[in-house]
C-alpha cells in the first residue's frame, strides 16, 4: 500500500531528475571553498534574493544559529516571536551555544509581533539589560504570509533603533508564491536570510544563509566551528540548484491541494479548521478522537501526527487525486465513530 506522508514537507524524496544531477556534479572540497556546485549555488541564490553573498549549509537550525550569532555577541539579545522556530523549536541554540538572550514576544493571530510589542522590548543602553542588537522575523510562519507593509514598517524600525533584520525564510518561497512576487521582494527588507532547501523545495538536505560578504565571512567560521563544513558538497548543493530551477513556481500545487484538504475536512462536524493560506493544515480535533484517528488513518496508509491541533502539510509527493483518499479516510471514520 502506497503511504501519504502529511507529517511534513521536509518528508519529500528527490527524484529522478534531481538524483541525475546529484550524480552528475562537479565537486571539490567545500571547506576549502573549492567546490564549484556549492559556490554556484551560493551565489546563485544570494543574486537571485539580492544578497551579496551564501553560504551553503547543512540544516536550517544551523543556519539560523550562525545568522543569531553573526549579528550578535556575547550578552545580546534578539527579538523574536513567541512561536518561532528560532526560539521554540532550535533546541535554544542562540541562549546555549551562542550566550544570546531571547526576547520572546507573543505572535499575533496573523503570525506577525505587534510592532508596538517590538519598540516596547528595545531596551535602553543600560548597563543592566542586555543590549538589543536583532529582530528576527519567520516568514512564512505556521504556513501563514507576513504581510510585506507589516515587514517594512518593522525594518523601519530597526533602521531607526539600529536594529539588524534577520528572516529565517524556510519557507520564504511559499510565502513568495502566495503574493504573486519574487523571492528578491520578499527579502528587500532584511539583512540577512536563511533559505530552507529540504521543504517544499523537495531538496533531500540544506539551507543557505544570504547576507553581506561581512556577514557570511563571520558566518563561514561560524560553521566551521558548529561542525557544519562538508567536503564534497556539491552533490547536496546539485540538488538545491535543481529545486530552485524546476520546484518553486509549482508551490502553487501544494497550496491549491492544501486549500481543497481544508475545505473538504471543514465538512466534517467534529472538527474546527484554521484558515489556510499556503500548504500547512491545522486542524483542531476531538481529544477523546485522536488515537483512534491516527491508527485509522495508519491502517489506510494516511501518515499524520495528529493532536488536538493537528499540523498537515501538503507537498511535491502529495497529488490532489492523494488529497482526496485522504479526504475519503476521515470521512469514513468519523462517520463510523459518532
Amino acid at each position: 500500500m502506497q503511504t501519504i506522508d502529511l507529517r511534513s514537507d521536509t518528508v519529500t524524496r528527490p527524484g529522478s531528475g534531481m538524483r541525475a544531477v546529484m550524480h552528475d556534479a562537479a565537486v571539490g572540497d567545500d571547506v576549502f571553498g573549492d567546490d564549484p556546485t556549492v559556490n554556484r549555488l551560493q551565489a546563485s541564490l544570494a543574486e537571485r534574493l539580492g544578497f551579496e553573498a551564501g553560504l551553503f549549509f547543512p540544516s536550517g537550525t544551523q543556519s539560523n544559529l550562525a545568522a543569531l550569532m553573526a549579528h550578535c555577541q556575547r550578552g545580546d539579545e534578539y527579538i523574536v516571536g513567541q512561536e518561532a522556530h528560532t526560539y521554540r523549536y532550535e533546541g535554544g541554540g542562540a541562549a546555549v551555544l551562542g550566550s544570546i538572550q531571547p526576547q520572546p514576544l507573543t505572535n499575533q493571530a496573523d503570525g506577525s509581533i505587534a510592532v508596538a510589542d517590538i519598540e516596547a522590548a528595545i531596551k535602553p543602553d543600560d548597563v543592566h539589560f542586555a543590549r538589543t542588537r536583532l529582530i528576527a522575523l519567520e516568514n512564512t510562519i505556521g504556513g501563514k504570509v507576513l504581510p510585506p507593509s507589516y515587514v517594512a514598517e518593522v525594518a523601519r524600525l530597526a533602521k531607526q533603533r539600529g536594529l539588524a533584520l534577520h528572516l529565517d525564510g524556510a519557507r520564504m518561497f511559499n510565502a513568495a508564491v502566495k503574493l504573486g512576487v519574487s523571492g528578491r521582494a520578499v527579502c528587500a527588507s532584511y539583512d540577512s536570510v536563511s533559505v530552507c532547501l529540504s521543504k517544499g523545495l523537495g531538496a533531500p538536505i540544506g539551507s543557505v544563509l544570504c547576507g553581506s560578504r561581512d556577514l557570511i565571512k563571520s558566518a563561514t567560521r561560524l560553521r566551521k566551528m558548529l561542525g557544519g563544513g562538508m567536503r564534497q558538497a556539491g552533490v547536496l548543493a546539485a540538488a538545491g540548484l535543481y529545486a530552485l530551477e524546476h520546484h518553486v513556481e509549482r508551490l502553487a500545487d501544494d497550496h491549491g491541494n492544501a486549500a481543497a484538504l481544508a475545505a473538504g475536512l471543514a465538512g466534517i462536524d467534529e472538527l474546527r479548521l484554521e484558515p489556510v493560506q499556503t500548504n500547512i493544515v491545522y486542524v483542531h480535533v476531538p481529544p477523546d478522537r485522536c488515537a483512534a484517528l491516527q491508527a485509522h488513518l495508519a491502517e489506510h496508509g494516511v501518515i499524520a501526527l495528529i493532536s488536538p491541533k493537528t499540523r498537515l502539510v501538503t507537498h511535491l509527493d502529495v497529488s490532489s487525486k492523494q488529497i482526496e483518499s485522504v479526504l475519503q479516510v476521515f470521512q469514513n471514520f468519523f462517520a463510523s465513530h459518532r
